[in-house]
C-alpha cells in the first residue's frame, strides 16, 4: 500500500521556519559577541590604567586584575609642585591651546567648507586636493623649520607657537568633515529662505546653521581631541610656563628616587582621559548624528 504525502497549504515548512529562527538568532548572537569583543579591546587598557592609577607605589607590577593597594598618593603626586609636577598649570594651558585652536579652525572651516561645497570655481578640486595633502603631511617634518622661525619671531614658550601649528593640523581635518556635511544639504532650504525675503547670509545664518550643528559640533569635538592629545610640536616649541598636559606628563617625577613615576603617570591620564570620555558620553547622540549625516537622504 503507497501512502501519499499530503503537501502543506496554507503556510511554511516548520523545520525551514525554525532554521530561519535559528539563524537569526545565530545572527544577532554573533553581533553581540563582536560588540562585546570591541568594547573589551577598547576599554581594557582604559580599565588597567584606572586600577593602576589607584595603587601603592610599591605594587606598581602588581597583576591583580582588580583595585588592590588603593591609595591617591598618586593623584597628589601628579598635582605636587614640590616635585617639579606643574600638571595643573599645564592643564590650564591645553584647556586655553584647545580652546583656541578649535574656535578658530571652525571659524574657518565652516566658510571655507561650505564655499567649498556649495560654489563652483576654477580650481575646485585642486583646493580640495591641497586640503587633503595637508593633513597628510607629516607634523615631524615641520619641527626644525617651526623652531628656527618661532625662534626668530622671538615666539618659543608663547601660546601663539602652540596654537598656530594646531590649527594648521585641525583645520583640513575640519573642512574635510564639514565639506561632506554640507554637500548633502539640499539647496531647497536656502532658496525658499531667499524667496521668503532672507538675503544670503541672513538664510546661511538662519537656515543652514542650526540644521549644521550636529556636523559643526562633531567636529567641534574631533578638533579639541585633536589638538589636546598634540605632543610633538609642544615637546619642542613650549618651556615650562606653556607646557601642555602631554609634555607635563611625560616630564613627570615620582615621590621615590630612580623610579619611573609609573602609578603618578596613570593618575594624571586618568585626569586626563576621564573628562573627555564623559564629554563623548554625554554627547554621543550629537556625535552619532553629525558623523552619519549625509549617509542616507
Amino acid at each position: 500500500m503507497t501512502t501519499a504525502t499530503t503537501p502543506r497549504v496554507g503556510g511554511a515548512d516548520p523545520r525551514a521556519k525554525a532554521g530561519a529562527i535559528n539563524r537569526k538568532r545565530w545572527g544577532s548572537a554573533r553581533t553581540y559577541i563582536s560588540a562585546a569583543l570591541i568594547v573589551i579591546w577598547c576599554l581594557l587598557p582604559a580599565y588597567w590604567m584606572v586600577v593602576t592609577s589607584f595603587r601603592q607605589v610599591g605594587f606598581t607590577y602588581d597583576t591583580t586584575p582588580f583595585f588592590s593597594h588603593v591609595t591617591l598618593d598618586n593623584y597628589v603626586t601628579a598635582f605636587s609642585t614640590n616635585l617639579g609636577n606643574h600638571f595643573g598649570r599645564a592643564l590650564v594651558n591645553s584647556l586655553i591651546i584647545s580652546t583656541v585652536t578649535t574656535v578658530v579652525a571652525l571659524a574657518v572651516g565652516v566658510s571655507a567648507s561650505y564655499a567649498l561645497a556649495r560654489l563652483e570655481f576654477r580650481g575646485k578640486f585642486v583646493v580640495m586636493g591641497f586640503i587633503l595633502a595637508a593633513s597628510m603631511f607629516p607634523g615631524v617634518a615641520l619641527v626644525t623649520p617651526l623652531f628656527q622661525l618661532f625662534t626668530n619671531l622671538n615666539w618659543i614658550g608663547t601660546y601663539q607657537a602652540l596654537i598656530i601649528p594646531d590649527i594648521s593640523f585641525v583645520l583640513p581635518l575640519s573642512i574635510y568633515i564639514l565639506v561632506s556635511f554640507f554637500r548633502e544639504m539640499p539647496w531647497e532650504l536656502e532658496e525658499s529662505a531667499r524667496i521668503d525675503g532672507c538675503t544670503k547670509s541672513q538664510a546661511f545664518r538662519k537656515i543652514i546653521m542650526p540644521l549644521a550643528a550636529p556636523g559643526i559640533f562633531t567636529t567641534a569635538i574631533l578638533a579639541f581631541i585633536s589638538a589636546w592629545n598634540e605632543f610633538l610640536i609642544a615637546s619642542q616649541l613650549s618651556t615650562d610656563r606653556t607646557q601642555t598636559v602631554t609634555v607635563a606628563i611625560a616630564s613627570f617625577t615620582g615621590s621615590q628616587p630612580h623610579q619611573e613615576p609609573y602609578t603618578a603617570v596613570m593618575a594624571a591620564g586618568t585626569i586626563v582621559t576621564i573628562p573627555l570620555v564623559i564629554l563623548v558620553l554625554i554627547f554621543q547622540r550629537q556625535i552619532v548624528a553629525g558623523l552619519t549625516a549625509g549617509a542616507v537622504k
